[in-house]
């Protein structure tokens, strides 16, 4: 059995390994999932204020972003080109938790946050994989940040 403090190093390593084994580059799904690790840790460390990390997460988090559209600017599931709907989507979203993370207000991090979340969803819907639920993390277990039910309501 893996123990938590192992499990995001083997994450990290298995994606890794994968994204090398791609000729063109790393899959979309490799890319949010590293996404979603980088949103659970900027609420962690927004929520704890946190924030040199919280910033370095943010950073981390708009380089996947970018990633995604360098790598996947259309998606075949996809009713438009992920590259103009994830900048169109996230931008202002990101430059709110930006600001809330520059000027340390912890009441402003979780509204911008939860905006966040809220477009993460939206671009979700937009790009035809709306069963990808996202969340505000509720514990301190590994992906507490995304919504696992069927059907479930935002």
């Amino acid at each position: 059995m893996i123990g938590r403090k192992r499990l995001p190093v083997l994450v990290v390593a298995v994606l890794a390994t994968v994204a090398c084994l791609r000729e063109s580059g790393p899959g979309l799904g490799e890319l949010m999932t590293l996404n979603q690790m980088r949103h659970a840790k900027l609420w962690r460390a927004g929520e704890a204020q946190n924030w040199s990390l919280a910033a370095y997460e943010l950073d981390e988090l708009q380089e996947g972003f970018d990633d995604v559209v360098r790598f996947h600017p259309t998606h075949k599931d996809a009713p438009l080109p992920l590259s103009a709907l994830v900048p169109k989507i996230m931008a202002e979203p990101m430059q709110q938790v930006r600001r809330a993370v520059e000027s340390k207000d912890r009441e402003a991090f979780v509204v911008a946050y939860d905006g966040l979340t809220k477009a993460c969803n939206s671009c979700h819907q937009a790009t035809n994989f709306g069963f990808n639920v996202v969340k505000r993390p509720t514990d301190a277990s590994w992906f507490s940040n995304q919504d696992f039910e069927v059907g479930s309501k935002r």
